[in-house]
């Protein structure tokens, strides 16, 4: 970002000590955005001046003397489903553009804010967060920095390749079937997908109650996990926010002893390109992870996963998709109405899986404390493209970037999806996936992949 320095915590820190302002750090992002945005498309509403008057409000509490933040003068990005207050909460559709403006910000928004962030745009996504590609019908595509006539993955596609094309050093998503991770791995880039029920999601628009995570992306480990911890702690609004006490990652990035990692085989390699498995073999071998383990029922735990997608999206609009179906994208209004077409006792089967499921990740997790696995099966595939050849079969490209994904988040697994260093290739990343509420474990061992040069996020070149 112009001559300021480019990560969150070193942003935060010049701020801080008067190097530069708050002002400063948000223009120089707002540069870049207007250099690079128009040729990718991540963002879909600009706060300009608005952002501006934030910061100055920053500058003016370091002035008087005031704790400016963690994140002080930090500039972010905001995917399109989380409350601004005095804006419409689009979530990628059409239909929403006809609600009230919010009357307040997401909490994750205001614990941003309060740690001295400053929010520079919405960003693009998939309709309703239901899609792997953030090829938006209403509002475009979002290009892939690395290769703009690729995709850039979704849901949380906007989100993503604003912090691999250097616009902002930070941004939040959302991830369901695995809109964070997904995107990460197309564009590169650090991503976190909490421990279900871990960060609360009050404010932000709802895709499926029972699998929607939020999160961050980031350039680098101590970045993701400095927000991380901003965003951390309890809020009695989201019923599925557990009320755990805060437990800050940041100072275990370099410590903690021997992780016991293994690499997940069966499902979680079948179809996976080379690209995938080059990275997955690099990880494996720097966290010294020499055995490979199967966790039973993935392949039903995804397609359970979908059928949950499906029916409590199709529930959750259904009265617009009576009165309105002519507004949606055509490819998620087709999907939405055969979820509403599912029987009940498929939904109630869904649900007996995922219990089935949890307790054979929880066996694994008795004998290690990390497990290894691609977070996606492939580069990322053109825009429009609608197959892609994933195990020597054709398959369509939007629901199938997320085989290996969907069965982690069913059972609401914390991992980061750390980019692997493959020269010469389009990004890939491998998921860092821990045992519930061991984020600490995740983090160090994308924190160790990093300092050992595996895990590298670039900024991609304009």
């Amino acid at each position: 970002m112009s001559s300021l320095p480019a990560g969150a915590s070193e942003i935060a820190a010049g701020v801080r000590a008067g190097r530069f302002s708050a002002e400063q750090a948000v223009a120089a992002a707002q540069a870049a955005i207007a250099a690079r945005d128009p040729a990718l498309n991540c963002f879909t509403i600009l706060y300009g001046e608005a952002a501006l008057n934030e910061a100055r409000a920053v500058d003016a509490r370091i002035k008087a003397g005031d704790p400016p933040g963690p994140l002080a003068g930090v500039p972010f990005g905001v995917k399109e489903l989380y409350d601004i207050a005095g804006r419409v909460t689009l979530a990628g559709s059409k239909i929403n553009r006809d609600n009230p403006p919010a009357q307040a910000d997401a909490t994750l928004v205001a614990r941003m804010r309060r740690a001295g962030a400053v929010p520079v745009g919405a960003q693009n996504m998939d309709e309703y967060a239901y899609g792997f590609s953030t090829e938006n019908a209403h509002y475009g595509a979002t290009r892939n920095p690395h290769d703009p006539a690729r995709i850039a993955g979704g849901s949380s596609g906007g989100s993503a390749a604003s912090v691999a094309a250097g616009m902002v050093p930070v941004s939040l998503g959302s991830d369901t079937n695995g809109s964070i991770r997904v995107p990460a791995s197309l564009c590169g880039v650090f991503g976190l997908k909490p421990t279900f029920g871990r960060l609360p999601r009050t404010g932000t628009y709802p895709f499926i109650s029972d699998l929607d995570h939020l999160g961050a992306f980031a350039r680098s480990v101590a970045d993701l996990a400095l927000v991380y911890d901003v965003l951390q702690g309890p809020d009695s609004a989201d019923p599925v926010c557990s009320g755990r006490p805060i437990e800050p990652v940041t100072p275990a990035l370099e410590g903690g002893g021997t992780i016991r990692a293994a690499v997940l085989e069966d499902w979680f390699q079948e179809g996976a390109g080379p690209e995938a498995l080059s990275a997955l073999a690099e990880a494996a071998k720097a966290l010294g992870a020499a055995s490979t383990v199967s966790l039973p029922g993935a392949a039903n735990a995804r397609a359970a996963a979908f059928c949950l997608t499906a029916a409590e999206g199709a529930a959750l609009h259904l009265a617009d998709l009576r009165a309105r179906p002519g507004d949606f994208d055509p490819a998620n209004r087709d999907r939405l109405l055969a979820g509403a077409l599912l029987p009940a006792a498929v939904v109630i089967e869904a649900q007996r899986l995922r219990r089935w499921f949890q307790q054979r990740a929880a066996e694994l997790f008795a004998r290690y404390d990390l497990l290894l696995a691609p977070a996606a099966p492939c580069v990322a595939p053109f825009i429009g493209q609608p197959t892609a050849l994933i195990g020597g079969r054709e398959v369509l490209v939007r629901p199938n970037l997320g085989l290996y994904t969907q069965p982690i988040s069913f059972i609401g697994l914390p991992v980061v999806a750390a980019p692997v260093h493959l020269p010469g290739r389009l990004p890939v990343a491998v998921q860092l996936i821990a045992a519930p509420w061991r984020e600490d474990i995740a983090f160090r061992a994308a924190a160790a992949l990093e300092r050992a040069g595996v895990a590298i996020a670039k900024v991609a070149a304009s």
